[in-house]
C-alpha cells in the first residue's frame, strides 16, 4: 500500500493499541474492581502502548520514504549496461528521468507505445529498465508495508508482556515525551547549523572568484557574467552596497510608519479603549497580518505608487514609477499588527499595582504610561520592533512590485531601488548550476543578511538587558 494509506492504517492501529493497553492493564490487575492496585492509571498504560506502537513505526516509515528513491535508483543503475553507467551524473540523471516517465505508464502496452519512435536496441533497454523499475517500486511498497506493520505489532507485544502491578507506565511515557522534546530541539538546532554551514560553504566558493572587499564595499551591482570569452560587457560587477542601501532605506521608511503607529495603537487598546472596543478592534487589526504579501504588492503598485507619483508631479518633484517610498509605506502598513499586537501584550502584562501606585501618587494617566508602563514593558516592545524589522528586511513581493529591481545607490525615497532578498530570488530563478559567481552571489548575499540579522538580535538583547527591571 502507498504511504498515505499506510499512515492511516498505522494511525488506526495506534488508536487500537491505546484501547488494548487499557484492557490489558485491567486484566493484569485482575479486573476493573482491582485496577486501583496498579501503580499507574489504566489510561497511562494505554498511552504508553499507543506511543510504543506508533512512534517507532512512524520513524521507520519516514526513514524508508526518505531513502526509498535513492536506493531504488542505485539498484536500477546496476542493471543498466556499462556504457550507460559510465555517463556523467547529469546525463545519467536525464536517462533515469526518461525511464521514470516511461515506467509511469499504466500497462506494458503503454510502455511499448511510448518507445515506438526509438530504435529497437534503445527501446529494448529502456523498456526492460522501466519494467525493472516498476518491479522495484512494487517490492519496495510491500517491504515498507510489512516492515512498518511488523515493527508496530512486535513493539506492542513486547511491551504488554512486561505489564505488571508495579509497572511504571507513567514514568516511561514521560521519558518518551522528554526524548521527543529533546529530539525536536536537536532537529531545530541542527537545521539552523545546516543552513548556516551550507550558506557559508557556498559563500566561500563565491569569494574565491570575487574579492570580499569588492563585494562588501563595491557600489556597482551587475551580476551578469560572460557566456563566451569574447563576449563584451559580461564581466559582472558584484558590489553589494546598493542592495543593502536599498534594503535599509525601505526598512527605515517602513519602521518610521509602523513603530509609532503600532505603539500608539498598543497604548490606546491597552489603556484607553473599552473592553468591548478592544475585543473588536484587536482582531480586526490583526487581519492585516493575514493578508498575502502579493496583495499588498498589488495595492502598492496600482494604488499607492500612482498617488505618490501624482503628488510629486503636483509639487514639481521627479518621482519614479516604482519608488522606495511606495514600497516602504505599504510594508509599514503590513507590519503594523506585529508591533501593535506584541506591544499591547507587553504593556498589558505590566503588574497593575505599578499603574495604581503611579496614579495614587498623583500622576496623570499619560504620565503613568510614559514613565511607568513603557519602561516596564520595554523588553517586550523591543522584541516587537525587532520582529517587525526582521519582517521588513525579509520581504520580497512588495519590493518587486512597488520598488522595482534596479540596484541604485541612493538615499532618495522617490527613486527606484531593490533589496537583498529580491536579488537572491532573481539570481536563483530558473535552472541554475552553482558553479558561477552569478549564482553563488545569492549565497553571499544570504550570508551577509544573516550576519545583519544576527547583529540586530545582539543589539536588541543588550538593550533589553540594560533596561530590564525585575518586579515582585
Amino acid at each position: 500500500m502507498n504511504s498515505s494509506l499506510l499512515f492511516i492504517v498505522l494511525l488506526s492501529l495506534t488508536l487500537f493499541s491505546y484501547w488494548f493497553g487499557i484492557k490489558r492493564s485491567i486484566k493484569v490487575a485482575g479486573g476493573a474492581e482491582h485496577k486501583k492496585d496498579l501503580t499507574c492509571l489504566p489510561e497511562q498504560f494505554g498511552l504508553l502502548t499507543a506511543m510504543v506502537c506508533g512512534i517507532p513505526a512512524l520513524i521507520t516509515l519516514l526513514i524508508f520514504n526518505s531513502a526509498e528513491q535513492l536506493v531504488i535508483e542505485q539498484l536500477l543503475t546496476t542493471t543498466l549496461p556499462a556504457n550507460i553507467q559510465a555517463l556523467s551524473s547529469i546525463d545519467l540523471g536525464l536517462y533515469l528521468n526518461n525511464i521514470r516517465s516511461i515506467a509511469s505508464s499504466e500497462t506494458t502496452n503503454g510502455l511499448i507505445q511510448s518507445l515506438a519512435q526509438q530504435n529497437e536496441n534503445a527501446q529494448q533497454i529502456q523498456l526492460q529498465a522501466a519494467l525493472t523499475l516498476q518491479e522495484l517500486y512494487q517490492q519496495a511498497k510491500w517491504l515498507k508495508t510489512a516492515l512498518v506493520l511488523i515493527i508496530a505489532v512486535v513493539s506492542v507485544i513486547v511491551l504488554v508482556r512486561k505489564f505488571s502491578l508495579t509497572f511504571k507506565a507513567r514514568q516511561k511515557s514521560e521519558s518518551i515525551v522528554r526524548a521527543l522534546l529533546v529530539a525536536s530541539s536537536a532537529i531545530a538546532i541542527l537545521t539552523t547549523l545546516g543552513i548556516v554551514v551550507s550558506v557559508l560553504f557556498e559563500s566561500i566558493h563565491f569569494f574565491k572568484s570575487v574579492s570580499p572587499a569588492e563585494f562588501m564595499f563595491g557600489t556597482q551591482w551587475s551580476p551578469q557574467t560572460a557566456m563566451r570569452v569574447d563576449q563584451v560587457g559580461g564581466s559582472g560587477s558584484f558590489g553589494a552596497v546598493p542592495l543593502f542601501a536599498g534594503t535599509m532605506l525601505i526598512t527605515f521608511i517602513a519602521m518610521v510608519l509602523a513603530v509609532p503607529v503600532g505603539l500608539m495603537i498598543a497604548i490606546y487598546l491597552s489603556q484607553y479603549a473599552s473592553p468591548k472596543l478592544r475585543s473588536f478592534a484587536k482582531p480586526m487589526l490583526e487581519v492585516l497580518a493575514g493578508i498575502p504579501t502579493v496583495v499588498y504588492g498589488f495595492f502598492a503598485a496600482l494604488t499607492v505608487a500612482p498617488v505618490i507619483r501624482s503628488a510629486g508631479e503636483y509639487f514639481g518633484l521627479s518621482v519614479a514609477s516604482e519608488s522606495a517610498l511606495a514600497a516602504g509605506l505599504v510594508m509599514g502598513t503590513m507590519i503594523i499588527p506585529f508591533v501593535s499586537s506584541l506591544s499591547e501584550d507587553a504593556i498589558s502584562a505590566v503588574p497593575k499595582p505599578l499603574k495604581e501606585a503611579s496614579l495614587g501618587m498623583g500622576a496623570t494617566q499619560s504620565e503613568t504610561v510614559v514613565n511607568v508602563l513603557l519602561p516596564a514593558a520595554l523588553p517586550g516592545i523591543v522584541g516587537a520592533i525587532l520582529l517587525a524589522i526582521s519582517r521588513a528586511i525579509g520581504e520580497t513581493m512588495i519590493v518587486v512590485m512597488a520598488a522595482g529591481m534596479a540596484a541604485n545607490l541612493t538615499a532618495n525615497p522617490l527613486d527606484s531601488v531593490t533589496t537583498v532578498t529580491v536579488q537572491i530570488v532573481t539570481l536563483l530563478t530558473g535552472d541554475q548550476e552553482f558553479d558561477s559567481p552569478k549564482t553563488l552571489a545569492a549565497f553571499a548575499l544570504g550570508l551577509m543578511l544573516f550576519i545583519t540579522t544576527l547583529g540586530l538580535n545582539i543589539l536588541a538583547l543588550k538593550v533589553v538587558r540594560k533596561y530590564r527591571e525585575q518586579y515582585d
